[in-house]
């Protein structure tokens, strides 16, 4: 299912930006209408088809087992496990921070459909995002470098004449976006700023600085190396300095910003997603050098962390696209051990994490020149080794015969065995620490009890975390005595929660929305029966009353209730969120119930009338109640017998509807309404 992802060249037309400019409604409702929402997820995650949805690990939240459910039918999305919902364009902003418009554009571009734009207000250009005023900025600086790059003297003799030494073609260039930044010291920085481009923001995006009142280009006289997200949006820069110089640094990053976190960053995930999809493996180097010649001698599935150790966002990352993670290093075993400690987390995270240590002499980029891409796959499968086994050889040749040494490498093995989680991966576990056993000297037993020492600190650590998160007493803190502060006594009435109302609420708009068209007796359709027999002011929440009314109003103007779509593709991103969360697949019940459990299965034609009445009659009691209420109070300032024998009998007409309802829907709605 996994695809691949925007060319280069729609992705430079794409990510220029029109801040002048506003998307008119009838190109969004095509963008809609085209936008299938397993193709675009497709580009970020693998998907799973099972029956009629697809799962997949969640990309929002870390998670072992896939929660994510994505419905084709409905062109939604549903997490199970951290409660994310939406639709096609709620995915691109959030797993892209995009703006809904970025957003559309982005989609537009995808599917080829050109949109129409109407001009923007002076105070709606003003209003632009800051991530969204440096998202335009690198883009004109990846295409400015790049040019420069190519079509100047300086940039062809220094920059280009350094990528042709290390055998870079012109469409590796072009495929990474190479680029090259002149000498000369604020030529980037006037040509920017004579675009439009303020200081104040060519500083904040690391590409200028202020010395001395002066600006100047910070990347002067360096070949650019552009870091892209998945989707190709430039985030910042990398830079390697030509010249040899003691002062200056081999490289230099963006600083961090808006868009630009180092820890959330993979170099080289956009133009290797769609390799690493398809050979469920990802292999990790260290430089960006390291990444663009392995493209070129055909090996595509292949990321950098810029030589820092894995975070658990670039983990996140990776894991979208395969758990199988394979490590290249070209340097002495002994010298690569600190780099090893990152990898506890992809542990702990169920990655299948491999080593593989490149021949005596030679780097990714050497080896796979020589050797070509089938040869250097085969290397790598012949010479992988798990990351214990090569802590173990690693550890165990520096150790020698110190026992403080190998003291601390049993402490050190049994961590990261402990990372590997017991429940779903227990033999993987067990194999580990028998090996570790067997290979440092010492009784299984023992490493199992250091293990799980690990383990229970761990759990520990976590659980004080968590109490200071929620502002609980820690177990050293003293709890005050009783009647020290005052304590709210008021008892919790059994069945009633925190906006009970709302949640009602909204599973009358859902119940609306399902089904509103299907017919209801001598009412016609389910939407007629809740008009007749729900009023407005039933509603609380001021975002239910609104769908309520904008539901009718639509019914009215087009003589149809409205469809899943007009809610789910909703202008408040809010109520799409919510929208995709309500209207999610409830599962079925299996049809082998029967058989196993004598459960049988409610028939279709029934489920949604039965849905239908428990939901009428959580309002209609409401109204009962609210009835009872104020008859109650009438009566107790009523002075005249006759009255008060009318306002009675009336009230025990309105007990006698209270009894009917209960007796047909139970006492659920009664426990929650009663005691409001």
């Amino acid at each position: 299912m996994f695809q691949g992802g925007i060319s280069n060249k729609h992705t430079h037309h794409f990510y220029t930006l029109h801040l002048h400019r506003m998307i008119t409604p009838a190109s969004i409702q095509q963008v809609m209408n085209r936008a299938d929402i397993v193709d675009v997820l497709g580009q970020f995650i693998r998907l799973k088809k099972r029956g009629a949805s697809y799962i997949a690990n969640c990309p929002f939240h870390n998670e072992k087992t896939p929660s994510f459910n994505v419905s084709p039918a409905k062109g939604i999305y549903k997490c199970f496990g951290c409660g994310k919902a939406g639709d096609v364009v709620t995915f691109i902003q959030e797993h892209e921070k995009l703006s809904y418009p970025e957003s559309i554009r982005w989609l537009a571009d995808f599917y080829k459909i050109t949109l129409d734009e109407t001009e923007r207000t002076p105070e709606q250009v003003q209003q632009q995002q800051a991530g969204e005023a440096l998202r335009i900025l690198n883009e004109f600086a990846a295409t400015y470098f790049y040019d420069t790059l190519l079509n100047s003297e300086e940039g062809q003799l220094i920059g280009l004449s350094y990528f042709k030494q290390r055998g870079f073609r012109k469409e590796i260039i072009d495929r990474f976006r190479l680029g090259y930044n002149p000498e000369r010291g604020d030529v980037f920085y006037r040509d920017a700023t004579a675009k439009g481009y303020t200081a104040e923001m060519l500083e904040r995006a690391g590409l200028a600085k202020n010395r001395n009142g002066a600006f100047h280009d910070v990347y002067r006289g360096r070949v650019i190396f552009p870091i892209q997200n998945m989707t190709g949006r430039i985030l910042g820069f990398g830079a390697r300095i030509l010249k040899t110089s003691e002062k200056a640094p081999k490289y230099i990053n963006t600083p961090e910003n808006e868009l630009y976190v180092k820890s959330k960053v993979l170099y080289g995930m956009y133009q290797s997603r769609q390799a690493i999809g398809k050979l469920d493996e990802c292999l990790l180097v260290e430089g960006y050098t390291d990444v663009i010649s392995l493209h070129q001698g055909g090996v595509e599935n292949v990321v950098s962390s810029s030589g820092t150790s894995l975070t658990e966002d670039q983990l996140r990352l990776i894991a979208q696209l395969t758990k199988n993670l394979t490590i290249l290093y070209d340097g002495d075993a002994a010298g690569i051990k600190a780099a090893l400690r990152g990898l506890d987390m992809a542990l702990s995270q169920s990655f299948n994490v491999q080593l593989v240590l490149l021949p005596e002499g030679e780097d990714p980029d050497s080896f796979v020149q020589k050797s070509g891409a089938a040869r250097f796959h085969e290397y790598i499968k012949d010479h992988k080794q798990d990351v214990i086994s090569f802590r173990l050889q690693v550890g165990l040749t520096e150790a020698g015969t110190d026992p403080v040494k190998r003291s601390k490498l049993v402490n050190e093995i049994a961590e990261s065995i402990s990372r590997i989680n017991k429940t779903e991966d227990f033999a993987l576990q067990s194999h580990f620490t028998r090996l570790a056993a067997q290979k440092l000297n010492v009784e299984e037993a023992g490493l199992i009890n250091l293990i799980n020492k690990y383990i229970r600190d761990r759990i520990e650590a976590d659980q004080r975390q968590n109490r200071r998160t929620q502002g609980l007493p820690q177990a050293e803190e003293v709890l005050p005595e009783p009647g020290a502060i005052p304590i709210d006594i008021t008892p919790e009435m059994p069945g009633v929660k925190p906006g009970a109302d709302e949640d009602q609420e909204w599973q009358l708009i859902r119940v609306m929305i399902e089904y509103g068209a299907m017919p209801y007796e001598e009412y016609g359709t389910v939407a007629h029966l809740i008009e007749a027999r729900i009023e407005t002011d039933l509603l609380t929440a001021p975002i239910t009353k609104r769908l309520f009314a904008a539901y009718f109003e639509h019914m009215h103007h087009t003589g149809m209730p409205p469809d899943t779509q007009f809610f789910i593709r909703h202008d408040d991103p809010d109520i799409r969120s919510r929208m995709a969360s309500l209207l999610h697949p409830r599962q079925a019940i299996s049809g082998k119930w029967d058989e196993k459990y004598g459960i049988k299965p409610i028939p279709d034609d029934l489920i949604y009338q039965n849905d239908v009445d428990s939901t009428l009659s959580y309002f209609e009691l409401k109204k009962v109640l609210a009835m009872q209420h104020e008859l109650t109070s009438r009566l107790n300032g009523e002075t005249d017998p006759i009255k008060q024998q009318v306002m009675l009998e009336a009230f025990m007409q309105l007990r006698k509807a209270e009894k009917d309802i209960l007796k047909k829907h139970g006492t659920v709605v009664y426990t929650a309404q009663k005691h409001k």
